[in-house]
């Protein structure tokens, strides 16, 4: 019997050193060897797999199969935003509907430069000044009821207001303009306008002295009239000149066409576009009016 009972015990302990070799401990994937979780159970064969672990076509807790958002993920840049209104100009667009924008916008006071028929930050600007006055959305697009809107505070552009002859906008006319003829040149706004009685006969970009050669600013007259000058002192071609304060005179400027406001004059009044002001130099007659102001 002592004898049965040693057999027994050596072939218990026998069993136990087979299951330890083999190592029967749980083991989550990656984990170390013979070692469990500390925060997770040993996972037994009959154990229900976890919610990581199921598969996505397996029955919810009521039986049914389990629903699309559970098992489909959705892709990628996928958007559930309530689709904007179709725009009809935005960003980037170049096209003769953009200069009617403009031009109308430039009626409003909302856009302050000459239309240029393209729709860039500026445009975009005034479209949400627009926007907010009519109390839209102000997205800088323009959509239908933007457009009908602007349609209706607005009128049709003229031909020069499409395309004007001034880059700069015209300012409020200097009192001293409003009655005659007179060269109204304005220095808060660089633009010379012809007027007759009070009405802008037609208008141009004018540059104005530097500061150590200023243009003199007051009322004058057009004291004498030269097609073809010269600047004896700057020795600088001087064509359309009209002179109104001795040496300084309204004229044409190549310099002005060429470079623009990165120059000034020796204190003329200078024009860039040769065109206008051949058409302005043949109607100014001796003795008309000229007012120079801010």
């Amino acid at each position: 019997m002592k004898r049965s009972s040693s057999v027994i015990r050596r072939a218990v302990l026998a069993a136990a050193s087979v299951a330890l070799a083999t190592g029967c401990t749980a083991q989550a994937a990656g984990g170390t060897a013979g070692t469990a979780s500390p925060t997770e159970a040993p996972r037994t064969a009959s154990s229900a797999p976890t919610a990581t672990d199921a598969p996505t076509d397996a029955p919810t807790e009521d039986g049914k199969g389990p629903s699309p958002s559970a098992t489909t993920a959705e892709p990628t840049g996928t958007s559930t935003a309530t689709p904007e209104a179709d725009v009809l100009m935005g960003d980037g667009d170049e096209s003769e509907q953009v200069r009617e924008l403009q031009a109308r916008l430039r009626q409003l006071g909302h856009f302050h430069r000459a239309p240029t028929g393209f729709y860039g930050t500026m445009t975009a600007a005034s479209v949400k000044a627009f926007q907010g006055k009519q109390g839209l959305p102000r997205t800088g697009s323009v959509d239908d009821a933007t457009w009908q809107g602007l349609l209706g505070a607005s009128r049709k552009p003229t031909a020069d207001e499409l395309k004007p002859s001034t880059t700069n906008q015209l300012d409020t006319p200097d009192a001293r303009c409003m009655t005659g003829r007179v060269l109204c040149i304005s220095k808060e706004s660089r633009t010379l306008a012809w007027m007759i009685d009070g009405k802008v006969v037609s208008a141009m970009d004018v540059r104005f002295g530097s500061e150590n050669t200023p243009t003199r600013e007051g009322t004058f007259t057009v004291e004498r009239k030269v097609r073809q000058d010269w600047s004896r002192l700057y020795h600088t071609p001087m064509p359309l000149s009209m002179y109104f304060s001795r040496g300084q005179a309204v004229h044409y400027s190549s310099d002005f066409a060429a470079r623009g406001y990165n120059g000034a004059s020796h204190g003329c009044v200078n024009v860039r576009d040769k065109v206008k002001l051949t058409a302005l130099f043949d109607q100014v007659k001796v003795g008309d009016k000229v007012v120079v102001h801010w």
